[in-house]
């Protein structure tokens, strides 16, 4: 199988390495494509107003790498659209250092990646590692990425994606686990993620204003079935996305409903 692999953490960070790594040890083709710099947050982003460029760049695990000077989901639209001149199976993004749980799947560089490989008809599938600062960061990855690996592909040989892989995502949340002794995977609902951003008001030498929005890292809220309570079990969490965020729920409930002028 041909498989891209990208990021928003740059084309130098070690996640991504752990899982072409992975990819490729499970017997893949491996390709990546990554930004030139760090878009972590970036959301979904496609650069329509100015040229883009990529470039070779190499690894220490030496698979074949490229560098893209614009977002993580302009890398997945170039390589989609034929400028690494290959075609690919399905999109692999990650691995990100923090969660992405709930909302986060809006801001998130690497999630919204995969979205755009759904976009482009390709399956996408974006893992994220529960943070922790102390511990063996290295090793976490790497036994994060092989358990990844084991579920992506089984994921894909589901086929639950061949007729519907423009509106499908799939979000895999890894705890942290250097010892790789995660308790199994779970399919899971979204979780609740409670931001705990605040802003700062400073001003620079010349006396005028400047902000920043900075906080404490953000939590989740631990509900059964979601991904937040599957992660702190020890569980890897599996959650589809739609990116159809129609509330159908709520339009159900106005079908009766008239509005006037």
């Amino acid at each position: 199988m041909q498989v891209l692999v990208t990021n928003d953490d740059g084309v130098f960070a070690p996640g991504l390495s752990a899982i072409a790594v992975a990819l490729q040890e499970a017997g893949c083709q491996v390709t990546i494509c990554a930004p030139d710099k760090n878009w972590s947050a970036c959301g979904h982003v496609k650069t329509l107003t100015r040229p883009l460029r990529i470039f070779s760049v190499s690894l220490q695990n030496r698979i074949e790498a490229f560098a893209c000077d614009g977002a993580p989901s302009d890398c997945v639209a170039l390589a989609a659209m034929g400028a690494l001149e290959r075609e690919f199976d399905f999109v692999v993004s990650g691995i990100n250092p923090n969660n992405n749980i709930g909302i986060d799947v809006t801001y998130s560089g690497t999630v919204t990646a995969a979205m755009e490989a759904g976009l482009n008809g390709l399956p996408g599938y974006a893992v994220s590692l529960d943070n922790q600062k102390e511990g063996a960061q290295a090793e976490a990855l790497k036994q994060g990425a092989k358990a990844a690996v084991k579920v992506i592909k089984q994921l894909h040989s589901l086929g639950v994606n061949n007729d519907q892989a423009h509106d499908l995502v799939w979000n895999i949340n890894l705890p942290f686990k250097p010892e790789g002794n995660f308790l199994g995977v779970r399919f899971t609902t979204a979780g609740v993620r409670v931001y705990r951003d605040r802003m700062e008001k400073r001003h620079d030498p010349y006396g005028k204003p400047y902000f920043w929005i900075c906080g404490d890292m953000p939590a989740g809220r631990e509900e059964q079935g979601n991904e937040y309570e599957a992660i702190r079990q020890g569980y890897i969490s599996v959650c589809p996305i739609r990116m159809n965020m129609t509330d159908t729920g709520i339009l159900e409930s106005l079908k009766d409903a008239k509005l006037t002028l």
